[in-house]
């Protein structure tokens, strides 16, 4: 499924089966990256905090729904973010020395944290021993029960975050985002609230949202459906629009830089420097949609191929062809 569109006139210079819904494996971050820049500002920043508790035997996590913070300490480190790992061990010493005596039954209050950072903070605890009751609380009253600052971290704007997640096709990083934007747009913080939201961000741009079906905000589902000619006029838009700059400027350049940095280099060399693109991968699926520029012109093109056999060599050829397709234009 193919479309080539110059932005100059807007005209399709070609099309083949642009209309057929397909799986849009990450191409499917083009969508979660325009919704977070439609309903939330570039530079905002989320602050995680950890505080001894008030109250006797109790710890205090002051979450933000940071989407940066790393299930991983290694990851964590290696990349400049704050872990899950990290507040949990600052949390369980500045516990254990706040009460000198047994701390098995304690209390471990939290706002704004997501279901699978709670889970695995319960997890940590009570591998160590320590039976911690888990209580979502308010913001508010997250505040009113803390007492002593153990730890705070501060994310990086949401441009930047935006532009690794594109860059190098983050899947749990672009899910949190989308989520957060569906949170912003007015909708539910799950995956029926993206897919509004997505739908929501098609129609304020002008474009036609039939065929598009939405699972999930990284690209992931196998269920996902986007249409080819619907992710060329989305990508059309969003070039001439300054809000959507950190999204432009996320993508990946072909042989140089990201998921793109080993493309080209063998199969279309004259194409190196010149295609800034999303990939996306799956099982049977090898797409890229971007901007390629062929002289003094850029042009807008997508190619979804998500119906090949599901084997590393028919993928190989697959992506192999798509660069050679690009390095003709």
């Amino acid at each position: 499924s193919v479309v080539v569109i110059d932005p100059l006139t807007g005209s399709v210079v070609y099309e083949k089966s642009a209309y057929s819904p397909r799986k849009p494996a990450s191409v499917l971050k083009i969508y979660s990256a325009t919704a977070a820049l439609t309903y939330m500002q570039p530079t905002q920043r989320f602050t995680t905090s950890a505080w001894v508790g008030v109250n006797e035997k109790s710890l205090v996590i002051q979450g933000s729904l940071d989407p940066w913070m790393s299930l991983s300490d290694s990851v964590a480190k290696k990349m400049g973010r704050t872990s899950i790992p990290r507040i949990e061990y600052n949390s369980l010493s500045a516990l254990k020395e706040a009460n000198p005596g047994s701390i098995r039954n304690s209390t471990i209050y939290y706002s704004d944290l997501y279901s699978q950072d709670v889970a695995n903070i319960k997890a940590f605890f009570l591998k160590r021993g320590v039976k911690a009751v888990m209580k979502r609380v308010s913001h508010t009253q997250a505040e009113e029960l803390s007492a002593e600052q153990i730890l705070s971290s501060d994310s990086p704007e949401l441009q930047e975050m935006l532009g690794f997640a594109l860059t190098w096709s983050d899947n749990l990083l672009s899910e949190r985002i989308a989520r957060l934007a569906s949170q912003a747009a007015g909708h539910a913080l799950n995956d029926q609230g993206v897919a509004e939201t997505f739908a929501e961000v098609l129609e304020g741009l002008g474009i036609e949202s039939k065929g598009l079906l939405i699972k999930d905000a990284s690209g992931l589902s196998n269920e996902n459906r986007v249409t080819a000619m619907q992710v060329g006029r989305l990508l059309l838009k969003i070039r001439s629009d300054s809000r959507f700059a950190p999204l432009i400027g996320g993508l990946p350049i072909g042989g140089l830089t990201g998921t793109l940095r080993h493309r080209f280099i063998d199969t279309a060399p004259q194409a190196i420097g010149l295609v800034k693109a999303k990939t996306g991968t799956l099982n049977g699926t090898a797409n890229l949609a971007g901007y390629v520029e062929a002289g003094d012109r850029e042009y807008v093109f997508v190619i979804i191929a998500d119906r090949l056999k599901t084997s590393s060599r028919a993928e190989k050829f697959a992506r192999s062809t798509v660069d050679r397709i690009l390095g003709k234009i």
